[in-house]
């Protein structure tokens, strides 16, 4: 019965002059999620209101679906429009969409009418009161509520006239593309799929990079990241995922440093890498998943120790979060189950049996020096081997 989606916004409406800039890059979004369902849709602005239209039929529920990915939306209102046909048959109207809507009746409801068309004959107050009496003589088992109604009828009055009463929550946050853009150093693992979908979630285009290490690490274990890079996607977007190919830099490393500081170095390393790819494609800043304390190489000398290689910033969005917390976001978004297949990354085969936890900058500094003859040969080999994969 539906035609249509209201979708409802929250932090764009305080935007102020700059609000329909980020209006725009909702629509966008819509439009583009909107072309993986079937059937033909038309996205637009009205009034500090988007809507979506369906031109053709569609899949309901495959629709929503794909709606409660789009960050910017905070709720999806499936509506039925109506033609302004006199008072009469709004009523009429109405009392239908609840006998389809809602076949236990036995409910409490209120009307909540907007008359954004002024030179409508009846006033939002007015429609309240007489559409709340046509209602109740149809249906005597409803009861009116105005404060905690079952049923928040809503009708607004513009150039149609629009009925809805559900609201199906969204994503939040803000659309894709409005915050910039960011590297996101993506594993295997649990952590850096959720740090990325929320660095996401404020509007941050998200590219990725990921350390492979065959033979170490194998075929596998990067279909399993691209799998990872591929559900993040359905929320943010299309994802360039640059491969670098990190064996004979971790090989080099465990051959001159000493094994307990390798994940250190290791991970000074990646983000050095990441950096420059990161300039190279206009990203303002780096994403990693670490959380304080989780293991040896994020305690707070830990993260020191690797800030200490970057002069991007780097933005760590799962920091003060507990393991559980982190593990059901990814269940929320759908990473958990790829997460935790067993195909290990570079990092889990090449850490130290005892690692510092808290490293000395001055002493890393001293032990890298012992690289210095073939490491930027290495780097450079890296970057120019890299494998770009978009996945969307």
């Amino acid at each position: 019965m539906f035609t249509a989606f209201l979708i409802k916004y929250a932090e764009i409406g305080i935007k102020g002059k700059n609000r329909y800039l980020f209006e725009d890059a909702l629509v966008h979004q819509i439009n583009h999620a909107l072309k993986k369902c079937e059937g033909k849709f038309f996205v637009h602005k009205t009034q500090g209101r988007i809507f979506v239209d369906a031109l053709t039929d569609f899949d309901y529920e495959e629709t929503v679906e794909q709606l409660k990915k789009v960050f910017g939306i905070s709720g999806i209102c499936p509506v039925v429009y109506v033609e302004d046909e006199g008072f009469e048959r709004l009523c009429e109207t109405v009392i239908q969409y609840l006998a389809d809507v809602y076949p236990d009746r036995n409910r409490t409801f209120k009307v909540q009418a907007r008359r954004a068309r002024k030179n409508y004959p009846k006033e939002s107050m007015e429609i309240n009161m007489d559409m709340g009496e046509a209602i109740l003589n149809a249906y005597p088992e409803m009861t009116v509520d105005v404060h905690h109604p079952d049923i928040l009828l809503n009708i607004e009055i513009r150039e149609k006239i629009y009925i809805y009463s559900e609201i199906i929550p969204g994503p939040g946050g803000m659309p894709v593309g409005t915050g910039g853009k960011a590297m996101l150093l993506l594993s295997g693992g649990i952590d850096s799929p959720v740090a990325g979908y929320m660095i996401a979630k404020r509007g941050v285009k998200i590219d990725a990079v990921y350390f492979h290490a065959p033979p170490y690490t194998s075929e596998r274990a990067k279909q399993k990241v691209v799998d990872l890079a591929r559900i993040v996607s359905a929320y943010t977007g299309p994802i360039y995922l640059h491969v670098i190919n990190f064996t004979d830099i971790q090989l080099y490393i465990h051959e001159k440093c000493p094994h307990e500081e390798l994940t250190i170095i290791m991970r000074r390393y990646m983000m050095r890498i990441a950096e420059h790819i990161a300039r190279e494609t206009d990203c303002l800043g780096l994403i990693t998943g670490e959380s304080i304390g989780q293991v040896a190489s994020q305690t707070m000398t830990s993260l020191v120790a690797t800030n200490e290689v970057c002069e991007l910033p780097v933005y760590r969005p799962l920091i003060g979060f507990d393991k559980q917390e982190i593990v059901e976001i990814s269940e929320k978004i759908g990473t958990f189950e790829t997460s935790i297949l067993p195909f290990e990354d570079c990092c889990t085969i090449f850490v130290a049996k005892h690692p510092v936890t808290k490293p000395n900058v001055k002493v890393i500094r001293r032990h890298e020096k012992n690289l210095e003859e073939q490491i930027d040969d290495l780097v450079k080999t890296a970057l120019e081997t890299e494998e770009l994969i978009i996945v969307e």
